[in-house]
């Protein structure tokens, strides 16, 4: 039986995220130390050095995020979320029969930290495995400036739903799932032309408040704020143009009223 979540109170515990929960997410950027700017005044980020040109991003001494530098300037700035497998290697097996590619093949980061891949689904979206080593993912999630959902923008969302329930059945549809992964219609959001993709949301507190923050600190909305099952969404760009959405989870507004 998968456990969605790592611990009872949504933080890594030691023996890690069951395989098909995402567990972490990183941003590579043009210009790190900008980043460090703008998400540290945005969310309340501290950072420290982590290997090559990558920064951990803490919340009150716990891991959050990272940001990189791109490694060429061809590739997109962009906000990848990591699914975590206890098998980098088998699981990019499943996924190339299940009709997703290899984007780039499993490879060990850091100094023990784990193991990374790149990979799409079959409609091209790219998301990222994570097999942990002393890594193993968010130390906090669920609460303001943490990762709060991921939602995936498709053209066929059954077919997205057939790839992805067959890979993280357990994850996603298990007795004990509480799954922080769902699917809608690029079109419900974005201009048909919009390819495939994953958009990391991260919570907050206020919504409206932290769009104002965004604009002020060079972003900008892309989205503006509209309702789901799982609170108020806006999604926007940062001041180098990764995109990502903020959530005001709608349990917390309630608790505040």
């Amino acid at each position: 039986m998968a456990e969605n979540r790592a611990s009872a109170d949504g933080t890594g515990n030691g023996e890690g995220y069951a395989e098909g929960v995402p567990c972490w997410v990183d941003a590579q950027l043009p210009d790190v130390e900008a980043g460090k700017r703008f998400y540290g005044e945005l969310f309340g980020w501290d950072f420290e050095e982590a290997y090559d040109s990558t920064v951990l991003a803490r919340l009150d001494g716990e891991p959050v995020a990272s940001l990189a530098r791109k490694a060429d300037g061809r590739f997109p700035t962009v906000w990848t979320v990591f699914f975590a497998t206890p098998d980098a290697e088998a699981l990019v097996r499943r996924i190339r029969a299940a009709g997703g590619q290899m984007v780039t093949a499993p490879v060990e980061i850091g100094e023990g930290l784990g193991r990374a891949a790149l990979v799409t689904d079959p409609e091209g979206a790219v998301f990222g495995l994570w097999q942990a080593g002393e890594h193993q993912g968010f130390g906090r999630r669920h609460e303001p400036g943490t990762f709060g959902w991921v939602e995936l923008y498709a053209r066929d969302t059954e077919v997205a739903n057939t790839f992805y329930g067959g890979l993280f059945a357990d994850a996603l549809f298990g007795p004990d799932a509480k799954p922080d992964f769902g699917r809608a219609a690029v079109t419900e959001r974005f201009s048909a032309m919009m390819p495939p993709h994953f958009v990391v949301h991260f919570q907050v507190a206020d919504c409206a408040e932290v769009l104002g923050t965004v604009n002020r600190l060079g972003g900008r909305v892309q989205v503006p704020p509209f309702e789901t099952s799982y609170g108020t969404v806006a999604v926007v760009t940062d001041n180098q143009g990764a995109s990502f959405a903020v959530l005001e989870r709608r349990a917390a507004r309630e608790n505040l009223t």
